[in-house]
């Protein structure tokens, strides 16, 4: 069951009547440059992309299949290359293109790629880095359709037979992460992939004369395995941008240039800045059926405000990189509205469950831990054993991290995370991870990291700092310096000086504490 096999299937065929050919040479993707790529090119392409991997006979490392690692901006190409590695029976390894040394020495460390795609522009400090890990091959991949990759790509032939793989094989790793601050690899299987792609094809309606405006990145779970699959599966053509502007998406939503768009994901930053742009109109929408909101929770003000401005009620749904899409609002009105605030119900075959910390269950309307269970759920953690055990119940739940309850009529209301979590602009920061690279600057003692609410990213990045006896340290030295270790999005917004943390009696740093008096930090006067 490789899903790529599913995939390719499904291409040439609208998806309400598999016997009606769709032709191979109709639009696939049309970027907001104008480039044009057929069901056929997708096809070519991506046979010569894993002729060329498969011909490096790569090998694997603690028994799995090789791992191809993609360090690059979004592009056309850059999808191709995963449906090449899927279709070569290799393992994809999406990684932030904003990773910085630091971090990225990490994850080849741990990942072991066999093969490390980069930006010609980070070559430089990648060599020494893909040395150090034993990367057999580098090659570089721009957004401009230039570097290696693609060069090297152009002399393969462009048939290919797709590498069989069962449901249980290894088929991507994403690397999330907990309080401790060490990156976790979920290992996600070709099953877990197909399951979850095909319950929201079934879901969210999808039809044959559908068009996705994608505008969202493609390192993580949402952008690459939700948004790609659905439009791939149901064979459906995407409008497609590099990167989010407000402008721009919202030109791709108005065009009258055939295909005209119907459908559009996002993160919830994403609709605070359609918001702020005044060509977001009921005549823009006009041709729109669905708009879908996730990664992290949608402010019920931008949801009651973009409903007003354009006649839309955004779907909330909620996932996570170990379990892909769990939840999901109504798309069908008789099936119930879609309530801000909400995730929704469970989705079909997700069992879902609320229980008190000794894993027993919450009657409704009562706060607990949320666990989940299904086909979708993730394999385990890479190389880590404990971590995995930990993760999951005795009989079989996965303990996702997450609180909230279930009300009268089955829909789930998130409270927070059991951890302390940030979710900034849909982008995962972990709290420990940006602590431990404050605490190595000059002069700083110990710190404490926290999201606070964003009037645009959802919540912001803050961090509370003890500066060492008689040492003076400045906030816009801190943040300059955090800067150059780790992603944009992990570097905090403000840096607090602070003469001593808030405990309680056991030592433990109460962050409530610290959320309740910078509450206001990014308040608008």
């Amino acid at each position: 069951m490789n899903i790529f096999t599913a995939l390719a299937a499904a291409w040439p065929s609208p998806l309400d009547d598999p016997l009606e050919a769709r032709d191979p040479s109709a639009l696939a993707i049309l970027t907001d440059t104008g480039l044009r790529y057929t069901w056929t090119d997708l096809e070519r392409a991506t046979a010569m992309l894993a002729n060329l991997l498969t011909g490096l006979r790569l090998q694997g490392h603690g028994g799995r299949p090789p791992v191809v690692a993609a360090h690059v901006d979004k592009s056309v190409e850059a999808l191709l290359l995963y449906l090449a590695t899927l279709r070569a029976g290799c393992v994809f390894l999406p990684l932030n293109p904003a990773y910085r040394q630091t971090e990225l020495d990490y994850f080849v460390q741990d990942a072991r790629p066999s093969v490390l795609v980069c930006r010609s522009k980070d070559v430089d400090w990648i060599v020494p880095l893909a040395a150090h890990g034993h990367v057999a091959h580098l090659f570089t991949l721009n957004d401009d359709r230039s570097g290696s990759l693609l060069s090297r790509a152009a002399t393969q032939s462009d048939q290919h037979e797709i590498a069989s793989r069962r449901a249980a094989d290894l088929a991507a790793i994403l690397y999330t992460s907990g309080t401790t601050g060490r990156s976790k690899g979920a290992l996600l299987t070709h099953g877990n992939l197909l399951s979850n792609a095909r319950t929201l094809l079934r879901h969210w309606d999808w039809r044959h004369d559908d068009v996705l405006v994608h505008a969202l990145p493609i390192f993580h779970i949402h952008g690459l395995f939700v948004a790609c699959h659905c439009a791939l599966l149901s064979g459906t053509p995407m409008r497609w941008l590099n990167r989010f502007d407000a402008a721009p998406v919202i030109a791709q939503i108005q065009s009258t240039e055939a295909p005209r768009a119907t459908l559009f994901m996002g993160v919830p930053t994403m609709y605070v800045r359609l918001l702020a742009e005044p060509a977001l109109t009921p005549e823009a929408c006009a041709s729109m059926r669905l708009f879908i909101s996730g990664s992290a929770p949608l402010p019920t003000a931008a949801a009651q405000a973009f409903q007003s401005r354009t006649g839309h009620t955004i779907l909330e749904r909620y996932g996570m990189s170990e379990t892909g899409m769990l939840c999901s609002n109504p798309c069908r009105t008789h099936e119930g509205p879609r309530l801000a605030g909400s995730v929704g119900r469970p989705l079909p075959g997700v069992g879902l469950r609320i229980v008190d910390d000794a894993d027993a269950p919450c009657a409704a309307d009562v706060v607990g831990h949320v666990q989940v269970r299904g086909p979708n759920v993730f394999a385990g953690y890479l190389g880590m054993p404990d971590k995995t055990r930990e993760a999951f119940t005795p009989d079989g739940w996965f303990r996702t991290g997450d609180v909230g309850h279930l009300d009268a009529q089955g829909y789930v209301h998130l409270s927070g995370r059991a951890k302390d979590l940030i979710i900034s602009g849909g982008f995962n920061v972990y709290p420990a991870e940006v602590e431990s690279h404050l605490d190595k600057l000059p002069g700083v003692l110990e710190s404490a990291v926290i999201g606070v609410p964003h009037p645009d990213f959802g919540e912001g990045v803050i961090a509370v700092v003890v500066p060492q006896s008689r040492q003076t340290v400045r906030e816009s030295t801190l943040i300059a310096a955090l800067k150059d270790s780790i992603a944009g999005f992990k570097v905090p917004k403000r840096v607090f000086v602070a003469e001593d943390l808030p405990r309680n009696a056991m030592g433990k740093v109460q962050k409530n504490l610290l959320r309740q008096q910078h509450h206001n930090t990014f308040a608008t006067p």
